[in-house]
């Protein structure tokens, strides 16, 4: 289960920078950010119903997921001031 979630982790960075590679607008920043916010939320279900921390890299793959949250958001407003 553990290597399930920390594949799961990596996979939805994997397809938030995929995404963030064809970026356009800040509507495309947005959407990326919104699928990063997808992945902190389906990272703490996954968390809540494994009742472990998996050795830690359950909450860094968290903080990691959040601070992409923090600078995408960062990102999106810088975007929109363009």
């Amino acid at each position: 289960m553990k290597k399930t979630l920390v594949i799961a982790a990596f996979c939805l960075t994997f397809v938030a920078g995929a995404a963030f590679s064809y970026v356009r607008d800040w509507h495309d920043l947005d959407e990326v950010h919104k699928h990063v916010n997808e992945a902190i939320r389906e990272m703490d279900r996954a968390r809540a119903a494994n009742h472990y921390d998996m050795e830690g890299h359950g909450a860094k793959a968290v903080e990691h997921l959040h601070a992409a949250e923090h600078e995408l958001g960062l990102a999106v407003e810088a975007a929109k001031k363009e």
